[in-house]
């Protein structure tokens, strides 16, 4: 236990290690009724350059609709049409007929589905995206650039310039692709959760917020830097 959570600490830095070993206890003693959430909000510029070196060209990349709940990712069919109904839009990836993975994204205010919390983007300039998923053992390709690349080339033609996310604190693969594109931390929020109680704890405003239903949620307006370069 002493080396695995050596290693963890090692991987996302003592503070959020320690979340991370804590998250696990808490889940595991009270059987999943309690548990602790870290997410890091961050904003990614948006531009135009390939990001694949201008490979993955036989991946197809179009807007999807319902039929994105028959694909092989694990989501269940009513998260998908809450998704739709709350405002999303799905970009797809095909290789042949065969999807290989989709991006998500909103262009206005968001309510998270994992815990009681609205991203609220402060800029008609930034959209807030979510669920980039690669799958059907495409992993190792090119479809996750290709997604990015095709979602970029939209946001750019509409004016947007930043788009808006929350990534788990405790996720170091999801860290270092975001870092990898640029992604700049606008704040953090920790969620522990308890039945139908929630606390959140924040850097951005309200900072501290209790909640004992769903429709009580602390909402984050997020501002994004200065403005970035259009290419």
């Amino acid at each position: 236990m002493i080396a695995s959570l050596r290693l963890t600490i090692r991987q996302l830095g003592f503070l959020d290690g320690i979340l991370y070993f804590v998250s696990g206890l808490l889940a595991r003693a009270s059987a999943g009724r309690i548990m602790l959430y870290k997410y890091r909000l961050v904003a990614q510029p948006v531009h135009t350059r390939p990001l694949g070196g201008g490979r993955g060209r036989s991946i197809a990349v179009r807007s999807a609709g319902l039929e994105v709940a028959e694909a092989p990712h694990g989501r269940p069919t009513s998260v998908i049409h809450s998704r739709f109904a709350q405002g999303a839009h799905c970009l797809a990836a095909y290789r042949g007929e065969d999807m290989s993975g989709f991006l998500w994204y909103s262009p206005g205010p968001w309510t998270e589905d994992e815990v009681r919390a609205r991203y609220v983007p402060a800029t008609p300039a930034a959209v807030w995206d979510f669920d980039v998923a690669v799958f059907g053992g495409n992993q190792l390709g090119f479809t996750f650039a290709r997604l990015w690349e095709e979602a970029n080339l939209r946001w750019h033609a509409h004016g947007v310039r930043w788009t808006m996310s929350r990534i788990s604190a405790f996720n170091p693969g999801s860290r270092a692709s975001h870092g990898k594109l640029g992604a700049v931390l606008l704040g953090s929020a920790v969620f522990l959760r308890c039945g139908r109680w929630q606390w959140t704890f924040s850097t951005l405003a309200p900072f501290v917020h209790l909640s004992r239903h769903d429709e009580s949620m602390p909402q984050f307006k997020l501002v994004p830097p200065a403005p970035v370069s259009d290419h």
